[in-house]
């Protein structure tokens, strides 16, 4: 492999993914090359990809910013990279930067397609950026106020941020509801409460559901109190999920609602650019306790496996999984 070439990752099939060697382009005016030093797995949405669940109806609003190929596959997917820029406008050369790219161990962007790292925040952290911002949005949809009561139902990397945020707001309760409980040290850390689903504490102003399990959704309805939000951040792909809107459901006049971090939530959207969002992202990994979601960390030759792996279980205690490139 040559300076003018690059390794990716490529799901040639439904459950089976390689890496390929590619050309690069060489950079033209306001472009940049950056090396790769990190690239982060999303456990949800990159498992349902590799596993070709994608549905025909959402192949194109699934479209990650620099995919190629279409689903189900061949496709070079993925959107958490962090690397160095090695050639380019002058004000970047040698900086840290974080890019929505798909797995690849160099590659040619438009120069403000990558987001320089703020002073604080290191690349092996900075994987994470791309889930804070739709724990982000997720809390900008669900307006959490002043001292409320807040369960997540779902210690996975989204949950665990949407806890850590919301935990972060003066006078809020935030507790994380998990069926694993190794999530509590974790919760320990990030300074949010934990329990397992029989013991959580119910009459929750405000619940987050981000489990991915059906059974999930059904504590997170039953865990909300009269005339609470209960915000759906899980993605099922072309599951089917049964959701119980029997029982209590109307008498407590519950809100369901959706939140997906392709659009900037309603309540943001005439101020703030994705841009803007994902700058604020970064700015808040500056947190050192943010490590803790990072729990296993594999070369980069490995990627392959490690993506059958994390597809054949999706109910592993790990959470964000982070793949170390080549240096250079």
């Amino acid at each position: 492999m040559t300076a003018a070439s690059a390794q990716a990752c490529w799901l040639v099939a439904p459950g089976r993914a390689e890496l390929r060697t590619q050309a690069l382009p060489a950079p033209g005016a306001g472009q940049v090359l950056v090396r790769t030093l990190h690239s982060g797995i999303s456990r949800g949405t990159e498992t349902l990809v590799f596993r070709g669940e994608v549905p025909a109806s959402e192949h194109e609003r699934m479209r990650a910013p620099f995919q190629a190929g279409d689903f189900p596959g061949p496709v070079k997917y993925g959107y958490s990279s962090v690397g160095v820029v090695e050639a380019g406008p002058a004000a970047l050369l040698g900086r840290p930067v974080f890019c929505l790219y798909p797995h690849q161990t160099r590659y040619v962007v438009p120069a403000d397609a990558v987001h320089p790292l703020p002073d604080g925040v290191p690349p092996a952290r900075a994987v994470l950026a791309a889930t804070l911002e739709t724990a982000v949005n997720a809390l900008w949809d669900a307006a959490p106020r002043l001292g409320d009561r807040i369960s997540v139902v779902g210690g996975g990397a989204v949950g665990l941020l949407v806890a850590w945020l919301a935990g972060r707001m003066p006078g809020c309760e935030v507790q994380v509801v998990d069926t694993q409980p190794a999530r509590r040290p974790v919760c320990e850390r990030l300074g949010v409460g934990f329990a397992l689903p029989e013991a959580a504490r119910d009459e929750a102003d405000l619940v987050v559901h981000a489990s991915g399990r059906a059974e999930g959704l059904a504590t997170a309805l039953r865990l909300a109190a009269f005339e609470a939000t209960v915000l759906e951040l899980s993605w099922y792909g072309q599951r089917q999920v049964c959701v119980p809107l029997g029982g209590a459901f109307h008498a407590r006049r519950l809100l369901l609602k959706s939140s997906q971090v392709g659009q900037v939530a309603a309540a943001q959207r005439s101020r703030w650019s994705h841009r803007r969002r994902l700058a604020l992202s970064l700015a808040l990994l500056a947190e050192p306790a943010l490590d803790a979601l990072i729990t296993d960390a594999s070369p980069w030759a490995e990627l392959p496996a490690v993506l059958a792996r994390l597809a054949a279980s999706p109910s592993d205690a790990g959470l964000c999984h982070r793949i170390d490139h080549p240096p250079a």
